[in-house]
């Protein structure tokens, strides 16, 4: 289907539940500032705010023979939609706050508060985390989101990996304190990236 498209939500959508994507495109042109809007006053992030908007979008596509119109109208599918998702992405930021401050404290870090006295410490101490996860073995990694993020105890993580509760008890030791030799070497190198990246000079 070519050309500018017009109509209702409830035309368009016919269109997008038989699969034509330019319809799908102009309910997204005509509706995504509205949701952006409104997750950005929900979670303050202008990049967290993109991202949930696009899940919402990818939702609407994937589940368009179940949207429901509201006097013809998607916005308040789309805005439940999006309501759905951010509590999801705060639950999960929640859950990493938690998780950070659940670390072994970093024996030689650098003064971090002194380099990012400009207010975005939380940021830099949130992608310093999720550097050193990644960095960790699957087993380790496992073993801590089960018992650390999603707060399971010993026996069910146990259940869930299939290995003895023993098992889990040394594996759970053993990845929090690589985790925390892991968030010292990174934060490190973290801090130098940043600050060059700023024009500033490490300290």
């Amino acid at each position: 289907m070519g050309g500018d498209l017009e109509g209702t939500d409830e035309v368009l959508w016919r269109l997008v539940v038989n699969g034509d994507g330019d319809a799908f495109g102009a309910v997204f042109d005509r509706h995504r500032d509205r949701v952006l809007h409104h997750a950005l006053g929900v979670i303050g992030s202008a990049h967290a705010a993109e991202d949930v908007t696009a899940m919402v979008f990818y939702e609407a596509w994937r589940r368009r023979e179940y949207v429901r119109m509201v006097n013809g109208s998607i916005v308040a599918w789309l805005l439940v939609t999006a309501n759905n998702t951010l509590r999801n992405e705060l639950r999960q930021r929640r859950r990493y706050r938690s998780f950070l401050g659940r670390l072994p404290p970093p024996a030689n870090s650098p003064d971090i508060a002194e380099a990012f006295a400009d207010g975005d410490q939380q940021e830099f101490e949130a992608a310093t985390l999720e550097r050193a996860f990644a960095r960790l073995r699957p087993g380790d990694r496992n073993v801590l989101t089960l018992c650390v993020v999603e707060e399971m105890s010993i026996r069910d993580a146990a259940a869930a990996l299939g290995v003895p509760e023993g098992t889990v008890k040394s594996r759970l030791n053993r990845a929090k304190a690589r985790l925390g030799d892991l968030y010292d070497e990174v934060s490190s190198t973290y801090a130098i990236d940043r600050q060059a990246a700023q024009g500033q000079r490490p300290l």
